[in-house]
């Protein structure tokens, strides 16, 4: 997604001196909070029980919403590496080169900067568990994107590998995986959400004392296919709902006890005050839809309302009040400014010209402050090899606060419609016109920057070649040297 629509520069300079003189206030009685972002995976908006759904349980989650401000029209990528690209550079996708989740069109562009990198240089310690599934080589690993701690599975899911760099170790499965940590794997035990979150805790453990924030991004591969989870997880609603449901549920009630952990521990340590945490997915429902969506059209991998807006809570009790919701139209791309206006961070020009997303803060602080309208472009992308430029219309939608057009041929009245079922083209001659020429103009934007089209994968999987490095095994030594050298 990205915002097509900004306040003049005049109003942008007046809005950050007075932006900033707030977060400065804030920090200079609180402190620079530490920052935890929680990402789940393939989580729609109507599978957790705050948000309407009638039989998952999710207590902690709900717990978190009821003390956070929630961003209610919050909207991400249709599917998950998209999604992590935008969070980490504060602009759309396609401007990284990730239009895709595999065939080399998930590497996160390395003239990018990244969330990681900014809090860094604010002397944030800085950590990943979970999944990246942003580049498999070694220049696109995250030990290189700004995350000194590194703690994850390889490709796009454990145990998933394609043609080309995206791939995890061989053999894997959700239960007793092999963990990419710090340059080398470790053999594990256990199952992979409650390994992601034990490790991000024991590290968040070491730094509490250590006189620096921290900046922990946790991202369970859970709820993403194949739908493996402890047993009495996946017995806690059978009969009640399909096999494959039972299953989702118990991984995203999984994710739920973990979150349950985690705050006790901030609680415990004496840290929950002082500490941001966010909690959202990836992209919109899967499994779970047709249990309940909220009402949404479409889900994952589709540009409707059920395939991008997911949760987003937001809880720092030092910083400002929760219980709130917040109606507006905001997105993913909002969260690095957002953050690295909380971490005091100055960005440079360059930095500042690749942000497209807004700060939140004024609607952290009062969520009816003033928030001009925008437009979001999201673009499921997936196309086959060589046809970007015949992609223009397929599987995209622009939208602003109360219209979105889909496809070109798709006009929704979202205040009227929100479940985009009476298509209103014929009727809003002049919103078409105006959503047209501003998404023509996107698109001419971003054909350039679509680096990662024509790019040849290795013959080898990265995260394979290592793993038979290091543990023996797999094709001739000397391919391998070849891979690794």
């Amino acid at each position: 997604m990205r915002n097509l629509s900004r306040p003049s520069p005049l109003l942008i300079a007046l809005g950050m001196i007075l932006l900033h003189g707030d977060i400065a206030a804030v920090l200079g009685a609180a402190g620079r909070p530490n920052i935890i972002v929680v990402m789940a995976d393939d989580v729609g908006y109507g599978d957790l029980a705050c948000l309407g759904n009638p039989i998952i349980q999710t207590p902690h989650l709900d717990a978190l919403h009821k003390e956070s401000v929630r961003f209610t029209d919050f909207h991400v990528s249709p599917t998950c590496a998209p999604t992590r690209a935008a969070l980490l550079t504060g602009r759309h996708e396609f401007k990284s080169g990730v239009t895709h989740t595999i065939y080399e069109r998930e590497r996160l562009s390395l003239r990018a900067t990244t969330l990681a990198q900014l809090l860094k240089s604010r002397s944030y310690a800085t950590g990943i568990f979970g999944k990246w599934h942003l580049g498999d080589e070694a220049s696109y690993q995250p030990d290189r994107r700004g995350f000194e701690e590194v703690y994850i599975h390889g490709g796009g899911g454990i145990g998933q590998t394609f043609p080309g760099s995206c791939g995890d170790a061989p053999g894997n499965t959700y239960f007793d995986p092999a963990l990419f940590h710090n340059g080398t794997f470790e053999k594990t035990k256990g199952y992979c959400t409650d390994l992601f979150f034990q490790r991000a805790m024991g590290w968040m453990s070491d730094r509490r004392g250590s006189g620096s924030p921290f900046f922990a991004l946790i991202t369970p591969n859970a709820a993403h296919e194949p739908l493996q989870c402890p047993e009495s997880y996946a017995k806690r609603h059978e009969g009640k709902v399909p096999r494959d449901v039972a299953k989702f549920y118990g991984m995203i009630e999984n994710i739920d006890d973990n979150v349950g952990l985690l705050m006790k521990k901030l609680q415990e340590w004496g840290i929950a005050q002082d500490t941001l945490v966010i909690f959202l997915t990836d992209n919109g429902g899967t499994v779970g839809t047709r249990i309940f969506n909220a009402g949404m059209r479409g889900s994952k991998v589709t540009p409707y309302q059920g395939g991008t807006r997911v949760p987003s809570f937001w809880r720092w009790p030092a910083g400002f009040r929760g219980g709130r919701d917040v109606p507006v139209l905001t997105a993913h791309i909002d969260i690095f400014p957002t953050l690295a206006a909380i971490a005091g961070v100055d960005l440079s020009e360059e930095v500042r010209s690749q942000v497209e997303g807004r700060t939140l803060w004024p609607l952290l602080k009062d969520p009816a402050a003033d928030w001009p309208d925008r437009e979001l472009v999201t673009h499921v992308g997936r196309w086959n090899r060589g046809q970007a430029n015949r992609s223009k219309h397929a599987n995209v939608s622009i939208r602003n606060a109360r219209f979105t057009l889909v496809n070109d041929v798709e006009l929704y009245d979202l205040k009227a419609d929100p479940s985009e079922t009476r298509n209103v083209i014929a009727t809003h001659p002049d919103v078409v016109a105006h959503l047209r020429s501003s998404y023509d103009r996107w698109w001419q934007s971003i054909l350039p920057r679509l680096e990662n089209e024509d790019a040849i994968g290795p013959r080898i999987n990265p995260f394979k070649a290592l793993y038979w490095t290091q543990f023996g095994g797999g094709p001739d030594a000397a391919l391998l040297d070849q891979m690794n050298p």
